[in-house]
């Protein structure tokens, strides 16, 4: 196989978008800025409530893949849909985007996922995730010499609530170890943290050699209500972690350095897909071989386009983006 910079693997989701208010929220109990993993009569509820809605391929990873090559990465991506319309949207959308994604459909079992997105006012997106077919993801649905020809595989902590797909997980670490590989895990969102937390911190000290995490999400990981305890705590346990601190811009942390990285000033619209966004811009920046306080401004031009506007994937050409500051 053609060498990768990025191969992607998560929960292959089709986003349906819709603006919402608070009221619509506390209506159907939802967390404001969660996501909640829902069944099929809550997903149908739900999705018939909602006003008109923007379907979209999504799901974490395939964000960050499809970001990673708008800004000229060679990437590729695993994930579960099933042989339906909405996984032929799925398939149709990350194929555009110039992805590889060879992973077969499955056939007669679970609909393909889809996450059911309100975007309140502020920009606040709350997610409630229909899983369907990404549940049997596991280690057969692994492409052994795709893993073993990217520079990075980058793993979405969403798909770590099925047991099959942590064992995935730990075996295609091992593949890219043997091959000379990295692997990148992003932890995704605190309650699914705070859900796995052992599996989680396992997996970081032992498999992973860069660290993404908002806030929320590290101070979950280390249970530890300050930012930069949890920080150091990181420090001592991967090689290169990300630490993105919304408005406060973000950190890097590897070995003894810290570069801080500041935010790029945009109006926010929708925050959907930053952290994918950030990701994106900053393993383009490493397969590069950019210097990590230009990954960390890659991924903050990444993640500020990514706010900008309503949905997850990249609406201006990011290449020129990031190009403008260099």
């Amino acid at each position: 196989m053609t060498t990768l910079d990025i191969l992607g693997i998560g929960n292959a989701i089709v986003d349906v978008l819709a603006r919402s208010d608070d009221a619509f929220l506390a209506r159907h109990g939802m967390a404001k800025g969660g996501m909640a993993l829902i069944g099929t009569d809550q997903a149908e509820a739900i999705y018939a409530a909602m006003g008109p809605g923007m379907e979209s391929s999504g799901g974490s990873a395939a964000n960050t893949c499809a970001a990673a090559a708008a800004l000229g990465a060679k990437v590729g991506y695993l994930g579960k849909v099933a042989d339906d319309t909405l996984g032929q949207v799925f398939r149709h959308d990350i194929t555009a985007a110039g992805v590889t994604f060879p992973t077969p459909p499955l056939s007669g079992g679970a609909p393909t996922a889809r996450c059911l997105i309100l975007v309140t006012p502020d920009g606040q997106r709350t997610m409630n995730t229909f899983l369907g077919a990404c549940v049997t993801f596991g280690e057969a649905d692994l492409d052994a010499a795709a893993i073993a020809a990217a520079q990075v595989t980058y793993l979405e902590g969403y798909l770590f609530d099925p047991p099959a797909a942590q064992a995935a997980f730990r075996a295609a670490a091992r593949i890219a170890h043997a091959a000379g590989r990295k692997v990148a895990i992003t932890l995704s969102d605190a309650f699914c943290v705070e859900r796995h937390r052992d599996a989680f911190l396992a997996f970081v000290r032992d498999e992973a050699d860069i660290l993404f995490a908002n806030e929320s999400e590290i101070t979950a990981l280390y249970r530890t209500p300050s930012f930069d305890e949890a920080a150091a705590a990181a420090r001592r346990d991967v090689g290169l972690a990300a630490l993105t601190r919304s408005e406060k811009g973000s950190i890097i942390v590897a070995g003894e350095a810290t570069h801080s990285i500041a935010v790029v000033p945009t109006t926010v619209v929708d925050t959907t897909g930053a952290g994918d966004a950030y990701a994106a811009g900053f393993l383009a920046a490493l397969a590069a071989g950019r210097p990590l306080p230009e990954c960390g401004r890659w991924a903050s031009v990444a993640a500020a386009e990514a706010i900008s506007h309503f949905g997850a994937r990249p609406q201006a050409e990011l290449k020129a983006l990031v190009a403008g500051g260099a």
